[in-house]
C-alpha cells in the first residue's frame, strides 16, 4: 500500500463490507452450529473475526473511518463486558496503530515537505514508524543538533479521504435527526466537520502545541513536548516516552490508575482556563504517564478554541443539577438552546435525566467503574425509559459539541482505568460557575 483509498465510492464500498463481514460470518456460524459446534464457541469465533476486521478495514482507511474506531475505542467502557471483550484489543490498536506507509512514500512527503536535501536537517531517521494514526504517522529521529525527536509524516491523500468521510457523515443527517428530534443534528456535524478539517494542516497543530507547551511549561504534573519545525504535512517535535494510558488500563497498578486518572482529569479542566484551548482528541493514545508521574500529552491537531476558558454556563447547569433546582434549570437550558423552541420538557424529569451524570461530584472521591458508566449508557440507551425519552428531546448546540464530546470521552477513559478521582474538587476549582 502506498496511499489511502481517496475516493468516497471506495471508501463507502470499504466500510460496506463490515456488515456484510458480519452477516457472512454469522451464516458461517449457523452451518458450524448444525455441524456440532457449540454455540458459545461459534459466537465467539464470528464476534473475534469482526473484531479483526474492523480493525484491519477502519486502519486501512485511516482518515475519518478510523477517527470514529478510535472514538469508539474510548466508549468501549461504556458496554456491557460480554458484548465489549472482544473487540477491547481490535479497537485499543486503533488508539495507536494503523498499517504504516512505505520507507519511499514517507521519503517523498518529507521531501516535499522540508526539502530536497531533508535528510540534513537529522543525524538520523528511523523509516520504521514508532505511532500511527488516523492521518499521518510518527517517525523517531535525531536532530541536527542532536535531540531526539518526533517527527510526523501525513498520508499522502488524507486530505481527499477525509472530506470524502466527511461528506459521507453529513448524509446521514436526516436518519439522526429521526433518531434524536430533540437535536439540530446539520449544525452539529458541521462543527464537526470543520474541527476535522482544521487537522489537515499541520501548521495549525504546532501552533495549537506551542500554545499548550507555553501553558504547560516547567508544571509538575503536565508535560507538553515543544515543537521544533512545521510545515503542511510534516511537524518535528521533542520526543517524549512514558507509559500508554492503554498499557495502564490493561496492566496498571491501582496507584498508576489513580494517578493517570486524577492527572487527565486536571488536564481536561484545567488547560481551557490556562491556555484557553481544550484538547479535544481524548483517546489513551495521547496520554503517557512518566517516569517522574506526570502527564505527557501529545496530538493537538483537534483542540476547542475557549479563550475565555470552559463556558460559565454548563458549570450552572451542573450546580443547578446537583442542587436539584429543576425550575432554574429548565429556564437555563432555555435560554441557551438546549431545549429548542417548541420542545415541551417537564422540570423534574430534565432534572432526572441529568442527576445521575453529576454523580461524580457528590463525593470527596468518585470511583469511575465501566459498571457505572455502563448503568448511565443502558438508562439512555433504553428507548423505552422516560430517561431516554428526555434525553432525545435535549438539544446540544454547537459550540458545545467538542465540550460535550471531549468530557465524555475523558469519562470513558476514566472508568477504563478504573480510577479514583477527586473530581469535585477539580470542576470547583476549574469549572467557572459552579462555586458562582
Amino acid at each position: 500500500m502506498t496511499e489511502i483509498p481517496r475516493k468516497a465510492v471506495q471508501r463507502t464500498a470499504k466500510l460496506a463490507s463490515l456488515p456484510l463481514g458480519v452477516a457472512g460470518r454469522v451464516v458461517g456460524g449457523w452451518g458450524k452450529r448444525l455441524t456440532g459446534r457449540g454455540a458459545d464457541e461459534v459466537n465467539a469465533e464470528v464476534t473475534a473475526k469482526t473484531a479483526e476486521q474492523v480493525f484491519a478495514v477502519l486502519g486501512q482507511l485511516k482518515g475519518g473511518a478510523m477517527k470514529f474506531g478510535q472514538a469508539l475505542s474510548v466508549f468501549e467502557a461504556a458496554v456491557p463486558d460480554e458484548l465489549a471483550a472482544p473487540y477491547r484489543e481490535a479497537l485499543t490498536k486503533l488508539q495507536t496503530a494503523a498499517p504504516p506507509m512505505p520507507a519511499r512514500t514517507t521519503h517523498r512527503v518529507l521531501a516535499e515537505q522540508l526539502g530536497a536535501s531533508w535528510t540534513k536537517r537529522f543525524e538520523s531517521f528511523d523509516d520504521e514508524p514508532a505511532a500511527s494514526a488516523s492521518i499521518g504517522q510518527v517517525h523517531r529521529a535525531v536532530w541536527h543538533d542532536g535531540r531526539d525527536v518526533a517527527v510526523k509524516v501525513q498520508y499522502p491523500g488524507a486530505d481527499e479521504a477525509l472530506r470524502a468521510d466527511l461528506k459521507q457523515l453529513l448524509r446521514f443527517s436526516r436518519l439522526l435527526q429521526a433518531i434524536m428530534p430533540g437535536t439540530d443534528v446539520r449544525p452539529l456535524l458541521e462543527e464537526l466537520r470543520d474541527r476535522y478539517l482544521e487537522e489537515l494542516d499541520y501548521r495549525d497543530e504546532a501552533a495549537n502545541q506551542r500554545t499548550f507547551a507555553k501553558a504547560f511549561e516547567n508544571d509538575p504534573r503536565v508535560l507538553v513536548p515543544r515543537v521544533i519545525a512545521s510545515s503542511p504535512k510534516v511537524m518535528v517535535t521533542e520526543w517524549t516516552s512514558g507509559t500508554p494510558l492503554s498499557k495502564i488500563i490493561r496492566e496498571g497498578s491501582v496507584e498508576e490508575r489513580d494517578l493517570a486518572g486524577q492527572l487527565l482529569a486536571e488536564f481536561h479542566f484545567s488547560a481551557p482556563s490556562r491556555s484557553g484551548l481544550l484538547h479535544a482528541d481524548p483517546h489513551p493514545g495521547n496520554f503517557m504517564l512518566g517516569d517522574d508521574d506526570r502527564l505527557r500529552v501529545i496530538d493537538f491537531g483537534a483542540v476547542a478554541r475557549l479563550p475565555d476558558g470552559l463556558p460559565k454556563t454548563l458549570g450552572l447547569m451542573t450546580r443547578l443539577a446537583l442542587d436539584g433546582r429543576s425550575a432554574d434549570l429548565v429556564e437555563l437550558l432555555r435560554t441557551e438552546n438546549f431545549i429548542r423552541e417548541g420542545m415541551s420538557l417537564h422540570g423534574d424529569d430534565v432534572l432526572g435525566y441529568l442527576a445521575p451524570f453529576v454523580e461524580p461530584l457528590r463525593t470527596e472521591s468518585f470511583h469511575f467503574t465501566r459498571r457505572w458508566l455502563q448503568s448511565q449508557a443502558e438508562r439512555v440507551g433504553d428507548l423505552r425509559s422516560p430517561d431516554s425519552q428526555t434525553g432525545r428531546s435535549l438539544n446540544l448546540p454547537p459550540q458545545y459539541l467538542l465540550i460535550h464530546r471531549v468530557t465524555l470521552g475523558a469519562t470513558g477513559i476514566l472508568c477504563q482505568l478504573d480510577a479514583h478521582v477527586t473530581a469535585r474538587e477539580i470542576v470547583a476549582r476549574w469549572q467557572p460557575g459552579f462555586d458562582d
